[in-house]
């Protein structure tokens, strides 16, 4: 079995420092931590950094909390095309879950939104907790594009936002739904070929027929998931492998 590779996610700001000649960076306490008490990397270890986005360097454990000898170690990766996205309905539980698993499964952008039938939705989103969860997924996954997480927005927001591309809205209860697979075979056709890919979960219950309506109205496409209900957490899931899987075999 190959060895475990966890990587150390930097900003790109910082790691810019190095491409003047200087090949020690100052850590952060919760990353000399990391590399310290978590992967128990000694003075002199190897270690592979990267900026979310798509650049990874070789450096080394220095003494104390610093990172030396930083050199690049591939040409940058150019982002996945089309790009991602998951517009997730918060659900009661389990949303950093869903961040992980989306993160792990390749998503590229991650939008929350408070829809109707969100329950608790007057809680302050956990939003820096979420971002270190994000991290902390990219870097374990080993991928080398940190995902884009937006910001909260109301479904109104989210379905009348101007980004382009292929919007579907995941949907139950409705009669002769096209599946998410039936438009996934549509891209790559002639006239078919959408930068990003965006897919709308709803909440426990359901969207709300006022949102069905909206999102329907400003293109987005109602799909279905499967003949069975789902959980929001599941739908979300199930919907970003069928996503990524897709995207996998067909660019």
């Amino acid at each position: 079995m190959a060895r475990e590779l966890r990587r150390l996610l930097i900003d790109p700001v910082r790691l810019a420092a190095t491409d003047e000649g200087n090949d020690r960076l100052p850590l952060c306490r919760d990353e000399e931590h990391y590399l310290a008490r978590v992967l128990r990397l000694r003075p002199g270890d190897p270690v592979t950094v990267i900026d979310g986005c798509g650049g990874q360097w070789r450096a080394q454990r220095g003494e104390g909390a610093w990172l030396e000898a930083l050199e690049p170690e591939c040409n940058p990766q150019p982002p996945p095309r089309p790009r991602l996205c998951l517009a997730l309905a918060l659900p009661r539980q389990d949303v950093e879950l869903v961040w992980r698993m989306a993160t792990e499964l390749g998503i590229d952008r991650l939008q929350p939104v408070l829809a109707d039938r969100c329950q608790g939705s007057g809680r302050r989103p956990a939003r820096e907790r979420w971002s270190a969860v994000v991290r902390e997924a990219t870097e374990q996954c080993e991928r080398l594009w940190l995902p884009q997480l937006e910001s909260p927005s109301t479904a109104e927001e989210c379905f009348t936002a101007s980004r382009g591309g292929l919007k579907l809205l995941a949907t139950t209860r409705r009669e002769h739904l096209p599946s998410l697979e039936a438009w996934l075979a549509q891209v790559g056709q002639p006239g078919a070929d959408p930068e990003e890919i965006s897919l709308a979960v709803g909440p426990e219950g359901g969207w709300s027929p006022r949102e069905e309506q909206l999102a329907e109205a400003t293109g987005w496409c109602a799909v279905s998931l499967g003949a069975t209900i789902l959980r929001t957490t599941t739908a979300a899931v199930a919907g970003v492998s069928r996503l990524a899987a897709w995207r996998l075999l067909s660019c």
